[in-house]
């Protein structure tokens, strides 16, 4: 593998910029003097210049919705056209559905997976015949303690993120030989408003709404407590940018990489206790699991 470039000739394409780890990590990688791209869907670009964010000599700020294959293929050229290169690519946007299986309609399916999987794998597969004629590269996948493990209500976001775990990993493989590295970020929960802003299908919203619905405890009990696990994480988004920027900076980083304290513990859980007392352990610890189903046996 060759040596990595020093920070200030690397240049870093982060995609879902606007706010959160990526906004976190936009800043950080300026302040470490690399070539930063920031790209956002064009709605948000304003929230760059709100942030005192402005495009300068070693910043490109450009639209991109990453369910775009066109507006992909352009960004990625005009960062080839200015800069020549891409040594790092961060696919950092992303969403989340809540939603229970039965309650899955296939247009939220597909857009679960257009932005967390389809995006960020189209996206690397542009950048990455460049990378081989360099011999080097960093694909950075964020991903999510939702790729180690399932939880209920969450079941199509843990699959888009079991996906791109999957395909990261058979990447890793296939890239290593040119020099180019492979990472996975997993945060787990993070203290933000970011329970806000989930989606529902439209089967979901209407059982939210109707505490006759079968499901109505499942969505509710869910919902306050990963409410109480962001609003009392000690992890922000900042600190999961500067593992980011940890990873960057090693010449052999691991594959995967906990980027919090809950995900270190499952990542830990998993591994040293067999899978079905971890299962069982997991499945007794659901908030309130008795008020799911009146007068079931749980």
């Amino acid at each position: 593998m060759n040596s990595m470039q020093p920070s200030h000739s690397r240049v870093v394409l982060v995609t879902g910029a606007s706010t959160g780890i990526g906004l976190s990590l936009i800043r950080q990688l300026i302040e470490a003097g690399f070539r930063t791209v920031a790209t956002a869907r064009e709605s948000s670009l304003p929230r760059f210049a709100s942030e005192g964010i402005v495009p300068g000599e070693r910043l490109l700020i450009y639209p991109l919705d990453v369910t775009v294959p066109a507006q992909q293929e352009t960004v990625v050229q005009q960062v080839y056209d200015q800069w020549g290169r891409i040594d790092v690519l961060v696919n950092n946007a992303g969403v989340s559905y809540r939603s229970v299986t039965e309650h899955v309609d296939p247009q939220s399916e597909q857009e679960q997976f257009a932005i967390n999987y389809f995006g960020p794998m189209q996206l690397t597969r542009l950048v990455l015949p460049r990378m081989r004629e360099l011999r080097g590269g960093h694909i950075i996948n964020v991903s999510s303690v939702g790729g180690m493990m399932a939880m209920p209500t969450m079941g199509i976001y843990s699959a888009a993120k079991f996906a791109l775990e999957g395909a990261s990993e058979a990447l890793w493989y296939e890239a290593r030989p040119w020099g180019i590295r492979v990472s996975l970020i997993e945060p787990g929960f993070i203290n933000s408003d970011g329970f806000r802003k989930v989606f529902f299908t439209k089967p979901s919203q209407q059982a939210v709404q109707d505490s006759s619905n079968d499901y109505y405890a499942y969505y509710h009990h869910m919902s306050r407590f990963i409410e109480q696990m962001m609003t009392h994480s000690l992890s922000r988004s900042e600190n999961v940018a500067s593992t980011i920027l940890r990873v960057m900076n090693q010449e052999c980083p691991r594959l995967r990489v906990p980027a919090t304290l809950d995900a270190w513990f499952f990542y830990f859980l998993r591994r040293l206790i067999p899978r079905h007392w971890y299962h069982a352990i997991l499945y007794r610890s659901l908030p309130h699991l008795k008020k799911w189903v009146p007068d079931a046996k749980n």
